[in-house]
């Protein structure tokens, strides 16, 4: 398994209660590929550094897990269709 290092922006048009459930999500992918959660950080709500897509906010996570290549591949294009994602960047992390 693989070390890696998963920042995303959520839009901060979602609803509160939603942000919690798009983290619970990606986190069963992970998990449900036989990785596992190393830590998840939810950095808040923070001004964009250039507007995209008309949004100058965003909800900032940043998440460190393990996994085998075919769930990080799972996970990015999960990402890639899901509403409410921003941007996310998936970096492996070399030990």
């Amino acid at each position: 398994m693989r070390s890696y290092e998963l920042m995303y922006i959520l839009s901060a048009n979602l609803d509160e209660a939603a942000v919690p459930e798009i983290i619970a999500k990606f986190e069963e992918i992970i998990t449900a590929g036989a990785g596992e959660i190393e830590k998840t950080e939810q950095l808040g709500k923070r001004r964009l550094a250039y507007e995209i897509d008309g949004m100058r906010e965003g909800f900032y996570v940043l998440s460190n897990f393990k996994c085998p290549v075919e769930t990080a591949q799972e996970l990015e294009r999960i990402m890639k269709i899901t509403d409410g994602v921003v941007r996310y960047l998936l970096v492996k992390v070399e030990e």
